[in-house]
């Protein structure tokens, strides 16, 4: 005697599965694209050619011999000259958090007394940091990852 399709255990098992991969697979692609990593960058292609061009930048830092020594701790940042230009009217430094980019800030920094540039902040900074430092006629550029907060002074390692 024949039971009718629906009655039988393993028709379930056998279109139960496929169901419930198409359902999860459709969920995963919603989600994924729903909360789009913000590191990637769409045209990854035409900002790679960028770099070429900015990495003239770093290099006119090195040959200016402009070198600091950094210190972030307590929410403020000090970078010290240590190079052989060692005045600076403004420098803008900026942080990008390697993994959230809503924690990105930037701030200005002006000299002191003693010629070191320092400023304050009201972010939180603990963790892995990218830290750009430019002149306010961004003519160079330096550029160190750091992990922070440092009670050091430390030596700005420049990365491209």
């Amino acid at each position: 005697m024949k039971t009718a399709w629906y009655k039988e255990p393993w028709a379930y098992l056998v279109f139960g599965l496929p169901l419930i991969s198409v359902v999860v697979g459709t969920t995963v692609f919603f989600i994924a694209n729903k909360n789009a990593d913000t590191v990637v960058v769409d045209d990854y292609y035409k900002k790679g050619k960028t770099i070429n061009q900015d990495i003239r930048k770093y290099k006119l830092s090195q040959k200016l011999g402009i070198r600091f020594d950094m210190q972030i701790s307590n929410n403020e940042v000090i970078l010290k000259p240590t190079g052989i230009e060692k005045t600076f009217p403004v420098l803008n430094v900026n942080f990008y958090h390697v993994t959230i980019a809503e924690r990105d800030f930037s701030v200005k920094l002006t000299p002191d007394g003693n010629g070191w540039m320092r400023q304050s902040f009201d972010q939180n900074v603990e963790g892995k940091w990218r830290v750009l430092v430019t002149p306010y006629d961004n003519k160079w550029k330096m550029q160190t990852t750091v992990a922070l907060p440092q009670s050091q002074f430390s030596e700005f390692e420049l990365q491209y």
